[in-house]
């Protein structure tokens, strides 16, 4: 299977990297300065002991000479319409496109792009970053891909896709209602940006401060509620890990929301509380703290252009 990876970011380059690294035949579709980087430095995977460097064979835009059997998406959805211009040549009729971006929409996208593609509905699990170096470090021995059709459309070449992905430090799962298992994952990030993008800091203070907790909880009621008038209700034991999580007295927890958000950068909070919020107006769910999280980074989105 001849694979493209779109992004070796710390997501893209991790599971492209082990990928390659167990012989699959995978080239990395990368923007210009990533491609110079990893051509000097190679792909270095640090963080679960010994270093490990993969010499990584990469395309730029402009050089895909054809049609790819299937192609990954790691980008993150700010980067998500430079992506489709830029992988287009890589989708022929037969190719399978598998995002793993959070939320849904990129969903909508993708199949308005390439209509004739088979696009899987996709989640992965990781906890890395790169490095300024652009080395991924890994924080966690955590790397898990769901994956599955969506209800509405069949995909004959899953089998093929999960036995590509079935590779060492990797764990991949077929899951029978994968939008489901989308929807859920997105419900955490969306209560977790908004929890620490509203109160400006990480969960440990946030719950030592009076009232901290019942935020937490009045939020994720929020945003669960929003998915089951979707038709996804999250199970009882996930909202309590979620809630959990958000409420661990001393925890350091932030998310990538919060910290594009005070470090200036461009933030994903369109795609993922923007669209949330749009479905729950649709669906007569308010949501007024998520909404005001999201006005929040849409000031600050104007003051950082």
């Amino acid at each position: 299977m001849k694979i493209l990876v779109v992004g070796a970011g710390a997501t893209g380059g991790y599971y492209g990297g082990r990928l390659a690294q167990a012989g699959r035949d995978v080239t990395f579709l990368v923007r210009e300065g990533r491609a110079a980087q990893l051509r000097e430095r190679g792909l270095r995977i640090t963080g679960l002991g010994e270093d490990e460097t993969v010499e990584p064979t990469l395309v730029t835009a402009g050089e895909i000479d054809g049609p790819y059997d299937l192609v990954i998406l790691t980008v993150k959805a700010t980067g998500l319409d430079t992506a489709l211009d830029d992988l287009a040549p890589a989708v022929g009729p037969g190719t399978v496109v598998l995002p793993v971006l959070n939320g849904m929409a990129h969903l909508d996208a993708l199949d308005a792009r390439f209509p004739d593609a088979q696009v899987l509905g996709g989640v992965v699990r990781i906890l890395a970053t790169l490095t300024d170096d652009g080395d991924v470090q890994i924080m966690a021995p955590l790397a898990q891909v769901r994956t599955g059709p969506r209800s509405d459309r069949s995909t004959p070449s899953l089998d093929a896709v999960l036995e590509a992905l079935d590779v060492p430090g990797v764990e991949v799962q077929r899951v029978p209602d994968v939008v489901a298992t989308m929807w859920h994952k997105w419900v955490f990030i969306v209560a977790a940006g908004a929890v620490t993008g509203l109160a400006r800091g990480p969960v440990g203070p946030i719950v030592d401060s009076p009232g901290g907790s019942d935020f937490v909880r009045d939020v994720l009621t929020e945003v669960t509620a929003v998915a089951e008038a979707a038709g996804y209700p999250v199970p009882e034991r996930e909202t309590a890990t979620s809630l959990a999580m958000l409420t661990e007295p001393g925890s350091t927890f932030t998310s990538s929301l919060y910290r594009d958000l005070v470090a200036g950068r461009a933030t994903e909070a369109e795609h993922l509380l923007g669209d949330l919020t749009r479905r729950a107006r649709d669906l007569g769910v308010p949501t007024p703290l998520v909404d005001l999280a999201l006005l929040q980074m849409r000031v600050a989105e104007k003051q950082r252009a």
